[in-house]
């Protein structure tokens, strides 16, 4: 006879055999969900308006916050790094260093951070809310594909905008470096870029916009799907938002670190 106090024979085992199976569950979700995406992508019937709306939503509307962002990076970066430069006597390798750095890793990251923050928070929420109104079981009833409406316009304007918002940041970023470099020196505008882009070579750039890409199809990737598979309650949009920044902030970080790996190894 089992008591109250007596432990359930099996009990632990069954919890992480559910566990286990939750997780496998979700991953067979997620693969479904991106053949799905990848299915619509390249049928007919692109819907093209909305993908230019989702353009200027994820672009436009970004370019506020990244242009802060991007001076205050150079401008820090320069601010931080000029005093070991100044004890060593190498001054004139400032604007190829904080060049080269913001090119290499800091843009592409922290700005797809920001968009992961801004932009995937705002799919989950969106695509949530229509999930908790029922608006997606309406277009699904009323004949609409709300994959190739809702997921693949966002997916794909998430992936091409974050590379452009990337680079746009760093050209602010070296324009802060200038500013920061000026306050405690004077160097004209164009020595300043002359020097800087002399360092930069093209496998500085090119890997770093290429990751730039999967950096936009991740963030676009679980901010949708994390919105269009939330449940039904109201309280559900605020953890679709939610999860969808955390896990595309780790999902970036992950990303990053493999593509310098490969960079590595195709440079040696």
């Amino acid at each position: 006879m089992i008591t109250k106090h007596s432990p359930i024979p099996g009990g632990k085992a069954s919890g992480r055999g559910k566990a286990v199976n939750r997780l496998l569950s979700e991953i067979a979700d997620v693969f479904l969900f991106l053949s799905r995406i990848i299915k619509e992508t390249f049928s007919r019937d692109f819907e093209f308006r909305e993908f230019l709306r989702q353009c200027f939503h994820i672009g436009y509307k970004s370019l506020p916050l990244i242009s802060v962002t991007g001076i205050i990076m150079g401008l820090v970066l320069t601010i931080q790094s000029r005093p070991a430069l100044v004890n060593f006597g190498a001054v004139a390798m400032l604007p190829g260093m904080v060049a080269i750095s913001l090119i290499r890793e800091i843009a592409p990251v922290i700005t797809a951070l920001l968009c992961a923050g801004k932009i995937g928070s705002g799919m989950g929420a969106e695509l949530g809310s229509m999930r908790v109104t029922e608006q997606i079981d309406a277009m699904e009833v009323s004949a609409t594909n709300p994959i190739k409406f809702l997921v693949v316009t966002r997916v794909l304007a998430a992936t091409l905008m974050v590379p452009l918002l990337v680079v746009y940041a760093d050209g602010l970023g070296i324009v802060g470096s200038w500013a920061g470099a000026n306050i405690k020196g004077d160097i004209t505008f164009v020595l300043f870029f002359s020097q800087a882009f002399a360092q930069v070579t093209f496998l500085d750039f090119f890997p770093a916009v290429v990751k730039s890409f999967f950096f936009g199809a991740v963030i676009g990737l679980v901010g949708c799907y994390k919105g269009y598979t939330a449940g039904r309650g109201t309280e559900s949009v605020g953890i679709a938002a939610n999860s969808a920044v955390v896990i595309s902030s780790l999902l970036v970080i992950i990303v990053d670190m493999i593509a310098v790996q490969i960079t590595d190894l195709l440079q040696r």
